[in-house]
């Protein structure tokens, strides 16, 4: 099978197209032919070698990024628990330091629980924005635990993660607070914040000004950390994505108990209902798929040099 992997760690320039055996299926699993596999910054992160502690020792180079993928049920394992079929069109959030391996491959064999339908009337492309980033703004809301009609802001909401998560936090009867560039106010609005504020450096003073109370808890999608500091009230709370640092209380210039959660995705590897209810959220519109630009696969180098350039507004996606 067609697949892209890293055998030393560097710049876009690593990424190598590969042949490699398809795997087979095995009891209680389901094999996907993967036609779309989204690219997010956690495959920058494994590609430059940041997961090489977690790679090393469990899976053998070439390594593969992806955390993404759509396709169709190419087999299905004996005794395997599912309500799928061999060519229903699906998708996945797959754990690359798992025993499948990443998204960046022709198939790809997951666990059951990983896989649903793909939503109705979407593209392979479409589908695979879905899995991970909407996970991931899932597992953040689920820990904030807020009560319909609090208050959240959401930083890089013009962005896939922080996109979902607006879109999510108005379907949990949320209001919303986000920032964004002039360029993408429309955009913005369109997903649903109750109030813009611009992005950059102060954006926490500036929403505080906007909800002067102090938002009750907030999304950091675009990783702007003590910025976003100032816009929480005490006792309020933050999500942090992809940090590494402890879960713990930071107070902010004399307000006491904020707490910061930090998001860690693979615990929700095997939410099956959460990502299907994904899947009904996007068929019912209130979730919205956005692709930036398809690349065949072969060309992965060039769709992380494009992503790392930044100002992509939804995903980039392989395509194999």
């Amino acid at each position: 099978m067609k697949a892209v992997g890293v055998f030393r760690y560097g710049g876009p320039e690593v990424l190598e197209a590969v042949e490699l055996p398809i795997p087979e299926v095995g009891p209680g699993q389901i094999r996907i032919r993967v036609h779309a596999a989204a690219v997010n910054p956690a495959d920058v992160l494994l590609r430059m070698g940041y997961t090489d502690q977690m790679l090393a020792g469990r899976l053998t180079p070439p390594y593969r990024p992806g955390m993404d993928a759509a396709g169709v049920v190419d087999a299905i394992g004996p005794d395997t628990i599912t309500g799928l079929r061999v060519g229903d069109r699906v998708m996945a959030m797959v754990i690359p330091i798992d025993s499948s391996g990443g998204a960046y491959a022709q198939f790809l064999v997951l666990d059951p629980r990983q896989i649903v339908r793909a939503p109705r009337g979407s593209t392979h492309a479409e589908a695979a924005t879905l899995p991970m980033n909407g996970l991931t703004a899932r597992r953040a809301l689920d820990i904030l635990g807020l009560a319909p009609g609090s208050w959240i802001a959401v930083t890089g909401a013009a962005g896939a993660l922080g996109g979902y998560t607006v879109q999510l936090a108005k379907a949990d009867g949320l209001r919303v607070v986000a920032d964004t560039a002039p360029t993408d106010e429309e955009l913005v609005r369109t997903l649903g914040a109750d109030l813009l504020v611009d992005r950059g450096p102060g954006v926490g003073e500036r929403i505080r000004h906007v909800v002067p109370h102090g938002v009750d808890a907030a999304v950091d999608a675009a990783i702007m950390g003590p910025e976003i500091l100032p816009a929480v009230r005490a006792g309020g709370q933050i999500a942090l994505v992809r940090s590494d640092g402890e879960p713990g209380v930071t107070p902010v210039d004399g307000q006491e108990n904020v707490m910061t959660h930090n998001i860690f995705v693979p615990e929700y590897r095997y939410a099956h209902d959460k990502l299907d209810a994904l899947r009904a959220l996007a068929e019912d519109g209130q979730i919205s798929l956005r692709v930036a630009e398809e690349f065949p696969a072969h060309r992965a180098a060039e769709a992380h040099r494009r992503f790392e350039a930044g100002g992509v507004r939804g995903r980039l996606v392989l395509t194999f």
